[in-house]
C-alpha cells in the first residue's frame, strides 16, 4: 500500500538497517572464480583476462554462477581492480601464471600521459554486465560492486606488478611526494565516478579494497590509507546519500577503530587476523561487520571449518553481521567445503 514504508527483504540488506539475522547473510570474496568448474570451462573461452571481465555476457555469467550453486546472500560484480587504471589509460595486461602486468608508472612524464578523468566508454562494458546480472538475480539475491582503494591501485601502477612489500609504491611516496599525491587525488576522483556509475546500474552496495593497507607505516596509513577512502566515500554520498560502503583495509590491525572513525563505511570487513571477540567488544552494534574466516580454515575443511566458524558465529551473535572470508576463497578449495560452510553456517546460528 502506498505510504507504507518499504520492507526490506534481501538478508544482506537488512543488516545495514541493524538487523541482526539468523542465519547471519553470507557472500564470499572471489566466489566467482578459479575453484568452481563451471567458471573454468566460460574462462576457457576468453582471449584474456581482461578480454573476459570487458564481454558482459561472460562476466555476468561468473557473476551469477556461485549464486546459482550455492544461494549467496550476495552477488559480487565479476572483475578487476585494475579496470580503473585502464580506463585512466594506462595499459595493463593479465599474463598466464604471473598476474597482472602494467606499464609502470615511475616518471612525472608517465603520469603526464594518463587521462584527466576515467573514460566511462571504456567501462561501459562493466556497466552492461551489472544490467544483465540484475535481470537474472533471484529476488532475494543483493548484488555488490567493488573498486580498489587508490594506495592499493597505485601499487601496481607504479610497480607495474605484485610485489611483496610494495617498496616501490613506498619509495615513490617518500621520494617524489606530490605527485604521489596528485595520483592518489585522480584515483579517488575517478573511484567517484566509477562506484557511481556501478551504483546507476544497479549495484545495492560497494566494497573498496585495500588489499595492501598493511604494508604501510604508522605515520603514512593515514594519509594513503584512511584519508583517500574517506574522500571517495563522502564523494560517492554526495551523488548517492544513502549509498552502502563496506571498506576493507587488509591487514590494518591497530588503525581500525581510526580508518571506521574517520571513513564512516557502513560496513567493516575484517582480515583474518582480527580477532571476532576483540571485533564485537571494540566497535558500536550500528557498525555492521563482515568476516572473517581464513581461506586456509575453508579449504582445509575438517575441524579447522567447524573452529573457525564457532568462534565467528559465537562472536558476532546478536549485531550485524555479513559471513565471509578474511580474504578471497583460494584456487585449490574444494566445491564440497562452501556447501558443509554454508550447512554448518545455517545449522549453527539457529542452534
Amino acid at each position: 500500500m502506498e505510504g507504507l514504508a518499504h520492507v526490506q527483504t534481501k538478508p544482506f540488506l537488512k543488516v545495514f538497517d541493524g538487523e541482526a539475522c539468523i542465519p547471519p547473510p553470507v557472500w564470499l570474496m572471489r566466489q566467482a572464480g578459479r575453484y568452481l568448474p563451471e567458471y573454468q570451462a566460460i574462462r576457457a573461452t576468453a582471449p584474456s583476462f581482461l578480454d573476459f571481465c570487458y564481454t558482459p555476457a561472460l562476466a555476468a555469467e561468473a557473476t551469477l554462477q556461485p549464486v546459482r550453486r550455492f544461494g549467496f546472500d550476495a552477488a559480487i560484480l565479476f572483475s578487476d581492480i585494475l579496470v580503473v587504471p585502464d580506463a585512466l589509460g594506462q595499459k595493463v595486461s593479465f599474463e598466464p601464471s604471473e598476474g597482472p602486468k602494467l606499464d609502470p608508472l615511475v616518471t612525472p612524464e608517465a603520469f603526464g600521459k594518463l587521462n584527466e578523468k576515467i573514460d566511462r566508454n571504456r567501462l561501459s562494458p562493466v556497466f552492461e554486465t551489472i544490467e544483465r546480472v540484475k535481470q537474472n538475480l533471484p529476488g532475494e539475491t543483493a548484488l555488490i560492486g567493488f573498486c580498489g582503494a587508490p594506495w592499493t591501485v597505485a601499487c601496481y601502477m607504479i610497480a607495474g606488478k605484485s610485489t611483496p612489500d610494495q617498496a616501490a609504491a613506498r619509495l615513490f611516496a617518500y621520494s617524489h611526494r606530490d605527485l604521489f599525491q596528485r595520483l592518489i587525488d585522480r584515483l579517488v576522483q575517478a573511484s567517484i565516478d566509477y562506484l557511481s556509475w556501478q551504483i546507476d546500474a544497479g549495484v545495492e552496495a560497494v566494497q573498496i579494497f585495500d588489499t595492501w593497507a598493511g604494508v604501510l607505516p604508522f605515520a603514512e596509513f593515514e594519509r594513503w590509507c584512511t584519508a583517500p577512502v574517506a574522500a571517495i566515500i563522502a564523494g560517492l554520498r554526495l551523488r548517492h546519500k544513502d549509498a552502502r560502503v563496506i571498506g576493507f583495509p587488509k591487514g590494518a590491525g591497530q588503525h581500525l577503530k581510526d580508518y571506521v572513525a574517520s571513513t564512516r563505511v557502513d560496513a567493516l570487513s575484517l582480515d583474518s587476523t582480527i580477532d571476532p571477540q576483540w571485533a564485537a567488544k571494540t566497535f558500536d552494534r550500528g557498525l555492521v561487520l563482515q568476516g572473517n574466516l581464513d581461506p586456509l580454515a575453508l579449504a582445509a575443511g575438517g575441524a579447522a571449518l567447524e573452529t573457525g566458524m564457532h568462534g565467528i558465529l559465537s562472536a558476532f551473535r546478536g549485531r550485524p553481521h555479513i559471513f565471509n572470508l578474511g580474504h578471497g576463497i583460494l584456487p585449490q578449495t574444494p566445491v564440497h567445503h562452501v556447501t558443509l560452510m554454508l550447512d554448518l553456517l545455517r545449522r549453527g546460528a539457529t542452534e
